[in-house]
């Protein structure tokens, strides 16, 4: 039997058949157990004729038998004629009779055979990077805010205090959550203060009780709020004045283990140099792969394209939910839309993997024991498990094959990085 190769070069279809006598000992081994199983009027448990039970339950053997026969012949068939399916058989022209052969066609996709073409030509940018003294100042900066401490003031509110409020907030077309807060500090006139806030508390003093509608803006960082107007009923409970720490020896020695704030100034540097760097390699290595990719044009199996459409939508559903999303909004999402707009990135992740793990191939770049272990580790410390609770859960989820298969496409996308200096 060869396998019949349809248009796509990753498609096929095999028939199969399975002796006779086979599907004969798999149905006598079912009557046997219906037999001990079976409660049938007129007869003791276990003790019902076999041709009654044949009679009685024929469907039901005979889907048993297609379901424990089919796979079992399908995998054996596939693994003679050589062909490695990626995705489950769609089975066809069943045909099951007492006495006969079972016979059924079964159509899947298999990998395309890839000839990884000028992998060895490709070149990575490889920018020089540069933190300015401003870069620093402003990192600097942001350290001071996040060390800043409040005192409370007198008087009304200016641009630069602070009101630390109780609010309510309530939709004004019914549509959303209401937003409540008992304590919450609000800057005056700051730049990422709600214009109507400043407005409406500019001047007020404490003990004062503002009412006033607040519209979000389309493009909100909460997603909940986004295009929506609230009408609020602020309190003022106090007023605060914000002091930032001096950038001087004594506040480096309060953020940790510095010498002085020419130590703390040389860490914030080095670190920014090293986050920059990082992310100029994240993108030289993108723009790698992407020619890669453009490079070599082959067939992906579709049943691949729908697991990373799978992996990408789960994906982005996550970061919804981080961002306030709730279950039942997101069950009113258009999924099949969802699923399209996915599709051609999926297509291009589909065949990076594989283009990465033929360079593997090639080049013998291999995943070591301890590199899984590690990976173990780093996943228990994150999760506060043991590593032999993760290792047993990867192995029974089988994920660690899919851990090692990222790892190798990572130490293949830097061999290509490297090597193309």
């Amino acid at each position: 039997m060869s396998p019949t190769e349809t248009k796509e070069s990753t498609k096929r279809e095999i028939a199969v058949e399975v002796p006779a006598a086979e599907v004969q000992r798999e149905t006598e081994a079912l009557v046997q157990k219906y037999q001990k199983l079976a409660r049938l009027p007129g007869f003791r448990k276990g003790h019902a004729p076999a041709s009654i039970i044949r009679q009685r339950f024929s469907e039901d053997i005979k889907t048993e038998v297609v379901e424990a026969l089919v796979p079992r012949y399908f995998r054996r068939e596939a693994e003679k004629q050589g062909l490695v399916p990626v995705s489950q058989p769609r089975v066809s022209d069943l045909h099951i009779h007492d006495g006969e052969p079972l016979r059924f066609k079964a159509s899947f996709e298999i990998l395309p055979e890839i000839k990884v073409e000028g992998y060895k030509e490709l070149r990575a940018e490889k920018p020089v990077i540069e933190v300015t003294d401003e870069e620093v100042q402003q990192a600097l900066n942001h350290l001071q805010e996040q060390h800043a401490n409040f005192e409370g003031i007198e008087g009304v509110l200016a641009d630069g205090d602070f009101a630390q409020v109780a609010l309510d907030g309530t939709p004004k077309d019914g549509e959303g959550q209401p937003v409540h807060m008992d304590d919450v500090l609000v800057e005056i006139g700051g730049k990422n203060t709600m214009p109507e806030f400043t407005q409406y508390l500019r001047g007020a003093s404490a003990g004062d009780e503002k009412t006033f509608e607040v519209k979000y803006p389309e493009d909100s960082e909460d997603q909940r709020l986004r295009g929506k107007t609230f009408d609020y009923t602020v309190k003022v409970l106090s007023l605060k004045k914000k002091n930032l720490p001096e950038l001087n020896d004594a506040f480096a020695k309060e953020l940790g283990d510095f010498t002085g704030i020419d130590d703390v100034k040389k860490r914030v540097r080095e670190n920014m140099e090293a986050e920059k760097t990082h992310t100029a390699e994240h993108e030289a290595k993108d723009k790698l792969v992407s020619e890669l990719v453009k490079r070599n044009d082959f067939e992906v199996p579709e049943a691949m394209v729908d697991r990373q459409i799978d992996v990408r939508l789960e994906r982005g559903l996550r970061a919804l939910a981080s961002q306030g999303m709730r279950a039942e909004d997101m069950k009113k999402m258009d999924l099949n839309r969802l699923r399209a707009g996915q599709r051609a990135q999926a297509v291009q992740e589909v065949k990076a993997s594989l283009l990465l793990d033929r360079i593997a191939d090639l080049e013998k770049i291999e995943v070591s024991d301890q590199e899984i272990d590690h990976e173990i580790e780093a996943l228990a410390l994150q999760t506060k498990q043991t590593s032999e609770a993760v290792r047993a859960r990867l192995t029974r989820d089988g994920a660690l094959d899919r851990i090692r298969n990222r790892i190798r496409n990572e130490k293949t996308l830097n061999f290509l990085y490297h090597q193309s200096a």
